[in-house]
């Protein structure tokens, strides 16, 4: 069982949540919520979904967790103004584990600085600004360029669920391996 991060602020995708979270649990994943507040509702942009933070970006530690799950919506937009999330991002990208973002969630990426010489994909929007940053952009459902897994929009969900949980599938293989 791996531990995943997720971070969210209000205005997220509803389906880039409850898709990848769903599945990862029936998979025997744990998920955290992360948010700017321990214990804050916040709701999808289209409403369908509303969620409770398990914790604050102050009471958790990279190093704890996995995996990254960055959904899009316009929650990395509003992350990426505070410094609490970006430092968290920056500080997990350290670990070398899996960081999946979809749709808007590369934003985050871009403002921890992350994304120059990686392949990524996004929604078509953030394209510009992926490439600006130095990113090499691609028009594909699921990008995987080392630990990073990104992807377009809510029509990519299978294929963006499937890769994060082939890598969980195989980091988990290798710690096995070397326990």
């Amino acid at each position: 069982m791996s531990r995943i991060a997720t971070i969210i602020a209000a205005d997220f995708e509803d389906s880039e949540l409850t898709v990848p979270v769903d599945k990862l649990k029936e998979n025997g994943h744990e998920v955290t919520l992360i948010g700017l507040k321990k214990g804050e509702t916040l709701e999808g942009k289209k409403g369908k979904a509303t969620v409770t933070t398990d914790a604050a970006f102050a009471d958790v530690d990279p190093d704890d967790f996995d995996a990254l799950l960055i959904p899009g919506g316009y929650s990395p937009d509003q992350l990426r103004n505070h410094e609490a999330p970006v430092k968290f991002v920056q500080a997990f990208a350290g670990t070398g584990k899996p960081i999946a973002a979809i749709c808007h969630g590369p934003q985050l990426l871009i403002e921890a600085g992350l994304v120059r010489d990686r392949r990524m994909t996004s929604w078509g929007s953030v394209r510009t600004d992926l490439q600006n940053a130095g990113a090499r952009w691609e028009d594909a459902s699921v990008v995987v360029d080392g630990d990073f897994i990104t992807s377009r929009h809510p029509g990519d969900l299978e294929d963006f669920t499937n890769a994060l949980l082939a890598r969980l599938d195989t980091r988990e293989e290798k710690q096995a391996a070397n326990a």
